[in-house]
């Protein structure tokens, strides 16, 4: 596979359209049919590299481009919940270079010069959920769907021990939580 920065425009374009089409494929093989047909590693690199020849090549971003799409479309079986803000993805970091520039961003949007300190654990896929608690009670859960509308999952939420349904203490008026849900494989088999 030719480097990034050795593409021509032409070249550039038609990796670009071979990169939608295989990302979109890959995403129905994970979201529609839970059936992935390749790595997380993979697909990250299919992602990281349309990224890269976007950043190269801004005039030649597509509309159906993969950059443009966080998860899946609603499930047609829920009803759809607009996000009041959309819910992106995370990008990955793979090595220290990448830790590195996620640094230099984080401390432009920040505005800061001193350290940050972080934690990290290991990743958890699980399904992206937003909580929105009005007044400390639970009024409505969903999931990622595209990044700005999700399915509505909040009869399914509430059966969960793990999401209360008042949060403690003093609470704001209106907060929306977002994490994952997932289940461990000692809990599958139970």
């Amino acid at each position: 596979m030719k480097p990034v920065e050795d593409l021509t425009e032409a070249e550039a374009s038609g990796e670009l359209e071979r990169l939608a089409t295989e990302i979109a494929h890959h995403d129905r093989a994970y979201h529609e049919r839970d059936a992935p047909e390749v790595s997380d590693a993979e697909y990250d690199a299919l992602r990281r590299r349309n990224t890269a020849i976007e950043a190269r090549f801004p005039s030649l971003i597509r509309a159906d481009s993969p950059s443009h799409r966080v998860g899946a479309a609603p499930e047609s079986g829920f009803a759809k919940l607009r996000h009041r803000v959309p819910m992106l993805s995370l990008d990955n970091a793979f090595d220290t270079a990448d830790f590195a520039d996620f640094m230099a961003r984080a401390h432009r949007f920040l505005g800061l010069t001193a350290a940050i300190d972080f934690v990290a654990e290991p990743k958890i896929d699980g399904l992206s959920i937003n909580l929105t608690y009005e007044g400390g009670r639970f009024v409505r859960g969903a999931t990622r769907g595209d990044g700005t509308e999700g399915e509505d999952v909040t009869a399914n939420l509430r059966t969960m021990k793990s999401v209360p349904a008042h949060l403690h203490g003093k609470a704001p008026e209106l907060i929306e939580i977002r994490g994952e849900v997932f289940i461990t494989k000692a809990d599958s088999w139970r």
